[in-house]
């Protein structure tokens, strides 16, 4: 329960710091989120947890597949937002927008032998 917690905080310390420095900074606010720091710890503390070269390597390898779909997110909202939509409106729309790709990634990609 400790690693658990120890991970719970410190993961809301970088969302808390991305907020904060957001407000101030959008782009750099954005930079910061873009970085793959939670993939990357992600995988650390699975890499502690199991020293499993095969599962890391899967779980880089579907995290690489499930980012792409999760892309067109940050376009629509921004465009929805402009054309006056609410927050609401564009977050929701952009996580239905979000989960219906990803659906669509894991079906067109095992197609191609790719298991997600």
């Amino acid at each position: 329960m400790t690693a658990f917690t120890i991970r719970a905080i410190l993961s809301g310390i970088i969302i808390a710091l991305i907020a904060v420095i957001g407000r101030k900074a959008p782009a750099v606010g954005a930079l910061i989120a873009s970085l793959p720091l939670i993939s990357v710890i992600g995988m650390i503390w699975l890499w502690r947890d199991t020293t499993d070269p095969l599962l890391i390597a899967n779980h880089a390898e579907a995290t690489f597949w499930y980012v792409l779909p999760s892309l067109p997110m940050f376009l629509l909202m921004p465009w929805l937002l402009r054309a006056g939509f609410s927050f609401w409106v564009a977050l929701t729309s952009g996580i239905v927008v979000t989960i219906i790709l990803y659906l669509a990634t894991i079906m067109i990609a095992a197609r191609f032998g790719v298991r997600l």
